[in-house]
């Protein structure tokens, strides 16, 4: 899952929100005494739910189609297609005013907590906000642009327009991974919540 996973996953807890966000900027173990309890349990969660998310049995299946050319970057690009079927299930988000309203709710929390923030990631909040990355997720333009982002901000991934090309042509393919793998990251995330 990406920014808009990790974000309908946190709840609408604040702080755990904002752990789950910022947590792909904060390195090893040692860091996490450095943020108030929940935002540490929100990054801690994060990768939990980075895990759940790699080893389950439709993400692997979805990565099969873009390993030949994005290699290790295919994990990455399925996070990213799975916040476009996420943004457009309307068990999640039932109409697009829900996803909107959602996802300004989201920075409005974020905004909130950015006395938690990473440099890196205060460096671009306010350009995810001013763009409304979570919202436009949902069309494919957005998603186009998503995976020019993830281009942009990975190290060694090949230009991302065989990517685009693959989502668009496995489209239903990969929507049913999505909803195979939805209600069990849902569980998952309930259950390490619940501790």
């Amino acid at each position: 899952m990406n920014y808009l996973g990790h974000a309908f996953l946190s709840f609408n807890d604040p702080e755990i929100l904002t752990g789950n966000m910022i947590a792909d900027h904060v390195k090893g173990k040692l860091a996490l005494s450095n943020f108030p309890e929940r935002v540490s349990e929100g990054i801690v969660l994060h990768r939990k739910i980075d895990s759940f998310t790699d080893e389950h049995p439709a993400s692997q299946r979805a990565k099969i189609l873009f390993r030949q050319d994005y290699g290790l970057y295919a994990g990455a690009i399925i996070d990213s297609l799975y916040d476009h079927f996420l943004a457009n299930d309307p068990k999640c988000f039932s109409s697009e005013k829900t996803l909107f309203d959602f996802s300004i709710d989201v920075y409005q929390k974020l905004d909130d907590n950015k006395d938690a923030f990473p440099q890196k990631f205060a460096q671009y909040f306010s350009y995810m906000k001013e763009h409304n990355w979570l919202y436009n997720y949902r069309t494919l333009q957005g998603m186009k642009r998503s995976l020019e982002g993830l281009y942009k901000r990975a190290k060694y991934m090949p230009v991302p327009d065989k990517a685009y090309e693959i989502f668009v042509g496995h489209y239903h393919q990969l929507a049913q991974c999505y909803y195979e793998f939805i209600d069990d990251v849902l569980r998952f995330v309930k259950v390490q919540l619940s501790h």
